[in-house]
């Protein structure tokens, strides 16, 4: 059993690290989803493409981060970008090769790849 004050210095470091996440120079999050489908579909190398690309470019002000089942299978695998103070975009049947174009013309442009996103699919 841990003393009160190891829980305390315990606390206090994971509340540093929770801080660091809440970072306000982080604007955009890219959200890939990772469950069982979207693994199978090839979310994998989808989200190592994100974090390659986004480190070839120097781009610091994005996070990527995975989340579970998304409920469209059929549309795996499935990539949610929010951009601070804009809609969510939705791209759909992503591949390591689409990454590149969604990096360039939506985080760093500002213009959504409108090709790869659930409204053209539909």
């Amino acid at each position: 059993m841990k003393s009160l004050a190891e829980l305390a210095l315990i606390r206090k470091r994971m509340m540093d690290k929770v801080n660091l996440r809440k970072d306000d120079k982080i604007d955009t999050r890219i959200v890939v989803g990772m469950a069982t489908c979207g693994i199978a579909a090839g979310a994998r190398p989808v989200m190592l493409e994100f974090v390659e690309e986004l480190k070839r470019r120097g781009i610091d002000n994005v996070t990527v981060a995975q989340t579970g089942c998304v409920g469209m299978c059929h549309l795996e695998p499935i990539v949610d970008v929010y951009v601070k103070d804009e809609p969510k975009v939705t791209y759909v049947h992503m591949t390591p090769e689409k990454v590149a174009r969604v990096v360039n013309d939506h985080i760093v442009n500002g213009r959504p790849v409108e090709e790869y996103t659930i409204g053209a699919q539909e």
